[in-house]
């Protein structure tokens, strides 16, 4: 696991830890060809150096983001931002299901919005796959 990523797994309060070392261990296991990197803060993995899935504390809540999310067609996932990100919030490690995140995950491998570029475009998303 990227150290950065550990060191912030290890800042959070006892269930918050709990919850991002699943996320963290999960997305690791399935996206093992993606890189990982602290970006804005946060543990985020890109592939091809367009950021796919991340997680960041809230005040409440650990949020996990997909930045293609709006394109996975899951109930699980609510709209996030102006964009195409949706997100699943958890308050505890119980609340996280396997078998759904092993589902986002394969399709934020596959289903991906050109953000990486969205500078570059002005703002403009372009799909990839």
């Amino acid at each position: 696991m990227n150290k950065q990523i550990q060191e912030y797994n290890d800042s959070q309060n006892v269930e918050d830890k709990k919850i991002c070392r699943i996320l963290s261990s999960e997305i690791n296991d399935f996206l093992n060809e993606a890189e990982s990197k602290i970006w804005h803060g946060h543990p985020v993995w890109f592939l091809d150096g367009n950021p796919v899935v991340g997680y960041s504390k809230l005040k409440g809540s650990v949020r996990l983001l997909f930045w293609s999310g709006q394109s996975f067609d899951e109930s699980g996932l609510q709209n996030e931002g102006s964009f195409k990100a949706a997100e699943a919030k958890y308050t505890s490690h119980d609340q996280i299901n396997i078998k759904d995140l092993k589902r986002w995950l394969e399709k934020a491998r596959n289903i991906q919005w050109d953000y990486k570029n969205i500078v570059k475009r002005k703002g403009v998303l372009i799909r990839l796959k």
